[in-house]
């Protein structure tokens, strides 16, 4: 997807676009002495992680665990570690292992500051203007559980943002099991990591100093949340193991270049009614959920990962999990922002892409990084329709083809996009070239659809009701894809001939190139030739294309005209360019 390649010549020739198996292949680490062979070779990065996990001989279910902090839009970008999470776990799967998928909400962090953008419970993108925004204004600084959703739907905005992550896990024919850190305090399954941590202050000071600035000898590693107030405070004045209590003080929130103000509250919380900071919670959380891999970002590479790592070990006497980062992608060019707007949310990217597509894009090797161009989503379909038809034995391509032999059944098994009768033979399938759908999607009517993709050989008689079918839902995704970016395909061809009339060298030049049509020439051909008609009846070309777009769209403009009417079934084009009813 960042290559520039053509979405049907060179995206397919080139051995190095992003489906390259040089990509998507790694060698097992276990093979770095040298061996070689298929047992030291693995086709799916998926499987390297596996094989790591299953090194340390773990039991039984094994646990994966993603996590968020539920601020802003769930978008796309979430969906990273709940999909390279269960990419694996499908594997183990396979090798035979109960498999847990979980994935953490850190819902009692503070509420630090008013995201910009909200997404419903639909997953639409709305702004504060069209919620209850006073809802989040008067609650910065309490965690997102204590706050009420401010679409007034669920019992909290964490509980809100939840809800959205796991509808979108489920439309992906992801399962997975949403823990809310609040319940893990709340329920005591945090308070020994509490007491740990809080029974070793000198030890946990000292680890993490190396690692963050604002340590000293008077940092305590707690944040209670005030009875009064209910927001988060850092600051804590005495600890007494034996109680399970904290003394503190509601003071100041420093938020960047801002202030929480505290309310200056003095109490006694125990070690269920407050948090761990992020540093030491989230190796906490690897001890209470006996988690054996998480996927990452690589912000946390060179930050949070290193500590918790040091802090897993000295503070909890624990191995970290196996871990992976992952690189983050790019949306058009640019980085993921729900402020800046530049987001997409997962229902929204169905309207235009059946789920399988989507697994397929996260099922790409994850350590390099990719665009999602909205604008070009041709291409990542027409990259999915290849690595498909490599499974199916249709591309002479040997290693994408092992590639594609040990994925695509993880891309496609569990997709809600496949619903196929029991005796289907997956073979049968039809994929729609994508363009070639957005075509299609100009003509309203289903029937005649259905007919010009028989005219152009992707649809015969022996081809199944239910493949029909799904071939022309893509054709409905494309027809959206066009409209939502206007590009050249989001016109809509008229089945009714236009109340037009043309002079007569216009109309003599339409009639010459309806026989030119009749004769059976392509696409390209008759685009060219209207260049000739026009110049040969001495008419401006502008005008003839225009007039041509009216007849066919009743529009002054339109795609390329030539190219599209060699896709529209023959007799139709013809009689339309005879102005014949």
């Amino acid at each position: 997807m960042t290559d520039e390649a053509s979405r049907d010549g060179d995206a397919r020739a080139r051995p190095d676009c992003d489906d390259s198996p040089h990509i998507l292949s790694e060698q097992a680490r276990g093979a770095e002495d040298g061996t070689s062979g298929d047992d030291a070779f693995h086709a799916f990065w998926a499987d390297v992680v596996a094989d790591e996990i299953e090194a340390r001989d773990p039991d039984d279910p094994i646990v994966i665990k993603g996590g968020v902090s539920p601020s802003g839009v769930a978008h796309v970008g979430n969906v990273n570690e709940v999909m390279r999470g269960y990419f694996v776990a499908e594997v183990l799967r396979d090798r035979g292992h109960e498999v847990r998928q979980l994935f953490t909400s850190d819902d009692r962090d503070p509420l630090r500051k008013l995201p910009r953008k909200l997404a419903n419970a639909d997953g639409e993108i709305v702004g504060l203007g069209d919620v209850d925004a006073g809802a989040l204004g008067r609650n910065l600084g309490k965690p997102y559980t204590a706050i009420p959703d401010p679409f007034g739907e669920r019992e909290s905005y964490a509980a809100h943002f939840a809800a959205l992550l796991e509808a979108d896990a489920e439309r992906l024919g992801v399962p997975v099991e949403m823990v809310s850190n609040t319940e893990l305090y709340a329920d005591g399954t945090f308070e020994d990591a509490v007491r740990t941590v809080l029974s070793d202050l000198e030890g946990v000071r000292e680890t993490l100093g190396k690692y963050q600035d604002k340590v000293d000898d008077e940092y305590v590693p707690f944040n209670p949340v005030c009875a009064e107030c209910g927001k988060v405070t850092e600051t804590v004045t005495a600890v007494d193991l034996e109680a399970g209590t904290v003394e503190y003080a509601c003071t100041d929130l420093e938020v960047g270049d801002d202030v929480i103000e505290g309310c200056g509250h003095e109490g006694t919380a125990t070690f269920r009614e407050g948090k761990l900071p992020w540093r030491l919670e989230w190796p906490a959380q690897w001890d209470v959920l006996d988690v054996d891999f998480e996927p990452f970002g690589k912000d946390h590479a060179e930050g949070s990962w290193p500590s918790g790592v040091d802090l897993a070990r000295t503070v909890f006497g624990i191995e970290p999990p196996v871990p992976m980062v992952y690189e983050w992608f790019t949306l058009g060019g640019e980085a993921l922002s729900s402020s800046a707007g530049n987001v997409v949310t997962v229902p929204e990217l169905l309207e235009i892409l059946e789920p399988e597509v989507v697994r397929y894009f996260f099922a790409l090797h994850p350590k390099k990084a990719r665009d999602l161009d909205l604008e070009r989503i041709d291409q990542l379909v027409d990259r999915f329709d290849r690595f498909e038809e490599a499974y199916f034995g249709e591309v002479d391509d040997e290693e994408l083809t092992r590639f594609a032999e040990r994925a695509y059944p993880f891309v496609v098994g569990g997709s809600p996009g496949i619903d196929r009768p029991a005796d289907a033979d997956p073979a049968d399938r039809v994929r729609f070239p994508y363009t070639f759908a957005a075509v299609l999607g100009m003509v309203e009517d289903r029937e005649l659809r259905e007919q010009l993709a028989r005219d152009e050989g992707h649809v015969d008689d022996d081809t199944p009701e239910w493949a029909v079918r799904e071939a022309l839902a893509r054709v409905e995704r494309a027809r959206t894809w066009a409209e939502r970016t206007d590009n050249e395909y989001n016109y809509r061809l008229q089945t009714a001939l236009p109340d037009v009339a043309f002079d007569g060298d216009v109309a003599a030049a339409l009639d010459d190139l309806a026989e030119f049509v009749a004769a059976g020439h392509d696409g390209e051909a008759i685009q060219a030739e209207m260049y000739e008609t026009a110049r040969d009846h001495g008419i401006e070309v502008a005008d003839f294309f225009e007039a041509g777009y009216r007849l066919f769209f009743d529009q002054p403009q339109g795609p390329r005209l030539g190219e599209f009417l060699g896709e529209l079934e023959r007799e139709f084009v013809v009689a339309r360019l005879r102005r014949e009813a």
